[in-house]
């Protein structure tokens, strides 16, 4: 039998609250060096580059991608290779607060051609099931 301090341990000694990490995956597109990127960038192609790469970003908690859990709100690419996302969590007390808008990040700016990018971390409008994809609900079972 277990034996726990009288005290007991309390959640944050499983949680240690806004330290969950999110693993980086290995990207589909990887940022090549500059002088092999062809101008002028192709906004539409960059966009859906960064899409496969955030596909690749799972919520630890839900064995489904952020994608299809409907929590990239916008991906906007400029002409320069400037990427704009927002994005939302599934809750504001969500236990990656922390590092899920850096792996974001990390995710659009290793795309070949894109030369910064910013994730605006958004409550409104909340997330909700109704966001997620087909695909997704029937993965978590709903």
């Amino acid at each position: 039998m277990t034996h726990f301090p009288d005290d007991g341990l309390g959640l944050n000694d499983f949680m240690r609250a806004g330290t969950l990490d999110v693993p980086e995956p290995d990207w589909i597109h990887v940022r090549t060096p500059l002088s092999k990127v062809t101008s002028p960038l192709d906004v539409e192609a960059t966009r859906s580059a960064v899409m496969d790469n955030l596909t690749l970003v799972f919520d630890p908690e839900l064995p489904v991608n952020i994608v299809e859990l409907g929590l990239i709100y916008r991906v906007e690419v400029s002409p320069e290779g400037k990427v704009e996302i927002d994005m939302t969590l599934t809750a504001p007390n969500c236990p990656v607060a922390g590092s899920m808008p850096a792996i974001v990040e990390r995710g659009a700016v290793v795309v070949p051609g894109v030369t910064e990018a910013k994730v605006n971390l958004t409550w409104d409008p909340p997330w909700s099931i109704e966001r997620a994809s087909e695909d997704a609900r029937l993965a978590l079972g709903m």
